[in-house]
């Protein structure tokens, strides 16, 4: 929660790739935003499915690349940004083995047996622009094709219910989780001089490396999935990762704090200040909201900005906040302010807590204390 005033420039998009890009049932979703100034990306895709379409795969997915757009100047495209996560239902399948020498492999915990004919793994050897993405090792059983509610692979029929012959799905990795650090830009004439001399060597990936003022570290903790999931016939697959970085920013944009006491017996009091200049609206709005929140939409209350102008940096402004809409059980909170026109919450108070109000016990929210007894 502490690191949410430092997200900003939020933007989505998205990419349609099924029946020649007309239908949604597979593509891409993105999601991009900045943090603490470092440009980050999340792109969520579905790719075609089918052993056979490895390669569909790959052009979807570079088509995908290309064409989702930012309104955002110095990051228009996906790969604009200095980290980029790829995850989703990428589809790729393991080739040339058969069924029950994968199976087995599975069965016997030597996983590593199917790594070199990982369709991804097979593609990153031989496209440029994907040896840029990192991944884990796939130390995990591959999380298709499953029956559902069940931890066994696909049990389904050789027949289909038509009459015509079926098939077992071969197990595979298609759910992945993959990551990209922007690689560095070399100088132009170097560019020239490696194009000249046909050296394939690609600049560094990493961002740490003493030349960045402001590196960025992605470190992935672990790599797994969950076999206990049973509604899909997929696994769903978990990455966990530590980002290191140097900020470029570690002010918020409005400081918000309450003032005094809170509690539902007596109107409560917050101020906020305008810490540099954004752009603040009238429609702006401060939250009450139960430490742990998930959503700028999970507040208790609300109250409204001054509505007759716009502050000035470093003015500070009182707000005075009802006490029938303060909460009645004691409990920690904090105060966001929302910015409508960022569509983010930029500013957060420390946390605070509200006491218990005497109302609680009349409407029997708690029980009541009768001579030092509770009833």
């Amino acid at each position: 929660m502490m690191h949410l005033p430092f997200i900003r420039n939020s933007q989505t998009t998205y990419t349609r790739t099924g029946i020649f890009g007309y239908w949604g049932n597979k593509g891409a979703v993105s999601v991009r935003f900045s943090f603490y100034g470092h440009m980050v990306c999340f792109l969520n895709c579905h790719l075609a499915a089918h052993m056979h379409n490895a390669l569909q795969r790959v052009d979807e997915f570079e088509h995908i690349l290309e064409t989702q757009d930012f309104d955002i100047f110095d990051t228009p495209h996906v790969l604009d940004h200095k980290v980029v996560f790829w995850f989703g239902d990428l589809n790729f399948r393991i080739e040339d083995h058969g069924l029950h020498f994968v199976r087995s492999s599975i069965n016997g915990g030597r996983l590593n047996l199917l790594w070199t004919k990982d369709q991804l793994i097979m593609m990153k050897k031989k496209e440029p622009f994907l040896q840029e993405f990192e991944e884990g090792p796939l130390n995990f059983k591959p999380t298709y094709k499953f029956d559902r509610k069940a931890e066994t692979y696909d049990t389904s029929s050789s027949k289909t219910w038509w009459g015509l012959n079926g098939k077992k799905r071969k197990p595979a990795w298609t759910d992945r989780i993959l990551w990209r650090i922007k690689p560095k830009s070399l100088p132009s004439g170097e560019e020239e001089e490696e194009e000249e001399e046909g050296d394939d060597e690609k600049a560094s990936t990493f961002t740490d490396n003493g030349q960045d003022e402001y590196p960025i570290l992605v470190t992935q903790n672990t790599y797994t999935s969950v076999m206990s999931y049973g509604v899909s016939d997929h696994k769903p697959v978990i990455g966990n990762f530590t980002l290191e970085l140097r900020k470029r920013f570690d002010t918020q944009l409005v400081h918000v704090t309450p003032v005094g006491e809170w509690s539902a017996d007596q109107n409560a009091l917050l101020t906020y200040t305008i810490l540099e200049d954004f752009m603040s609206s009238t429609w702006d709005w401060i939250g009450l909201y139960k430490v742990g929140f998930k959503s700028a939409s999970d507040y208790e209350t609300f109250v409204w900005v001054r509505e007759n102008e716009l502050p000035e940096v470093n003015e500070v402004i009182e707000k005075s906040v009802d006490k029938n809409e303060i909460p009645l059980l004691s409990e920690e909170y904090v105060l966001g302010y929302y910015s409508t026109n960022l569509n983010i919450i930029v500013g957060l108070s420390d946390n605070f807590q509200i006491l218990e109000s005497k109302r609680a016990a009349v409407e029997g929210l708690v029980p009541k204390d009768i001579n030092g007894i509770n009833n």
